[in-house]
C-alpha cells in the first residue's frame, strides 16, 4: 500500500521566527511551543495564530514543558539544561533531579512529555550528539525521577496511546523508532520492538504525535515532511511543508500544527522558524498534565 500523498495549503501560524521551535502541545485552545535554544516557552492563544506570549525564559536550553496538575498556579515541569524542575511563572527553579550533569560530557536535556496517569518522561542527549550518551526519565507523581533507558543518542518523544500501555520513542540520529509497552499502573516498560527505520535520506524522525485513531504521526527532520504511521506500522499519509527543518506535530481546533527551525539552514526561506497550521480533519487528545501528588 502507497501512502497518500497531501500537500496542504499551510500558513504561517505566528508571526515570529524561530532558530528551533519544538514541542508543539494543544492546550485548553491554545499552542504552546518552546524556543528549544533560547530556552523559551510560548503560547499562541486560539486558531488564527499571531504573535507568541512568552511565558518562559529559562535562559538554557528548554526541551519539553508540560503543565502541572496545579497548573492554575503558574507552575510547569520542565526538561531544562541539564535535568528536570518545576518552574513557576517568573522562571524560578525548583529542581527535582539533574541527571545530565556529567563531569565527563557536556549534557542536556531534550524531547519529553507525559503519560495518561500523569507521568513526565523526559531524554536526554551530549551536545555533539554522540553516539549512546543519552537516557530516557521518568518522574513519578511523587516527583522522583528515574532512568528507564540508556544508550540513546538523540530521543524524541516519546508520546503515548490514549491507553498508556504502549510507548513509541524515538533516537533520532539513529533513524529508528521503538515501542515499548508500559504498564499503566507502574510505568515500568516491556521490551522495546522496532517499530519503524528511516534512511538518511529519508529525514530523521523527531518530536511525535498518536492520534485520536491511535495513528503515530512523526515530523522528520530535514526533508520537509510529516509521516502517519497506523499502528501495525503501515505508512498511510505522506505530507508536505514548504519548509526542511520540521521538528514537532500536534493537532488542536481543527488545524495541524508543525514546529519548523533555521537552524543549520545558512539561507532560511520565508516560513522557516515559523509555526505552521494547516486544516485537518485528524483529532488528537490534548496536553496532558503532571500529575504532582502535593498538588493534589
Amino acid at each position: 500500500m502507497t501512502a497518500e500523498e497531501i500537500a496542504p495549503t499551510w500558513r504561517a501560524y505566528t508571526s515570529t521566527r524561530h532558530r528551533l521551535a519544538e514541542g508543539a502541545r494543544w492546550m485548553s485552545g491554545s499552542l504552546l511551543f518552546v524556543d528549544l535554544l533560547r530556552g523559551d516557552l510560548y503560547r499562541v492563544r486560539g486558531v488564527g495564530g499571531g504573535s507568541p506570549e512568552l511565558l518562559l525564559r529559562l535562559n538554557m536550553p528548554l526541551g519539553a514543558v508540560a503543565p502541572t496538575s496545579g497548573a492554575s498556579s503558574g507552575r510547569w515541569i520542565v526538561a531544562a539544561g541539564m535535568g528536570i524542575a518545576l518552574a513557576d511563572a517568573r522562571g524560578g527553579l525548583d529542581w527535582l533531579a539533574r541527571p545530565a550533569d556529567r563531569p565527563d560530557r557536556a549534557m542536556r536535556m531534550n524531547d519529553g512529555g507525559c503519560d495518561r496517569a500523569g507521568r513526565f518522561w523526559a531524554g536526554s542527549m551530549e551536545v555533539g550528539a554522540a553516539l549512546g550518551a543519552g537516557s530516557l526519565y521518568r518522574v513519578d507523581p511523587d516527583g522522583t525521577v528515574h532512568e528507564v533507558l540508556d544508550g540513546l543518542t538523540v530521543p524524541n518523544g516519546p508520546v503515548f496511546t490514549a491507553d498508556g500501555c504502549l510507548m513509541y520513542i524515538a533516537d533520532s540520529a539513529r533513524g529508528i523508532i521503538t515501542r515499548h509497552p508500559v504498564d499503566p499502573a507502574s510505568g515500568a516498560l516491556g521490551e522495546p520492538a522496532r517499530f519503524a527505520s528511516f534512511p538518511p535520506e529519508a529525514g530523521r524522525p523527531d518530536g511525535m504525535a498518536v492520534d485520536d485513531d491511535q495513528n503515530l504521526w512523526v515530523a522528520l527532520w530535514g526533508t520537509g515532511r510529516i509521516l502517519c504511521l497506523a499502528p501495525d506500522g503501515r505508512r498511510l499519509r505522506t505530507v508536505h511543508l514548504p519548509t526542511p527543518h520540521t521538528s514537532s506535530v500536534a493537532f488542536g481546533g481543527g488545524l495541524m500544527f508543525a514546529t519548523t527551525a533555521t537552524h543549520r539552514l545558512d539561507r532560511p526561506g520565508p516560513l522557516d522558524g515559523a509555526v505552521l497550521a494547516a486544516g485537518t480533519g485528524v483529532t488528537a487528545p490534548p496536553v496532558r498534565p503532571f500529575r504532582l501528588i502535593a498538588d493534589g
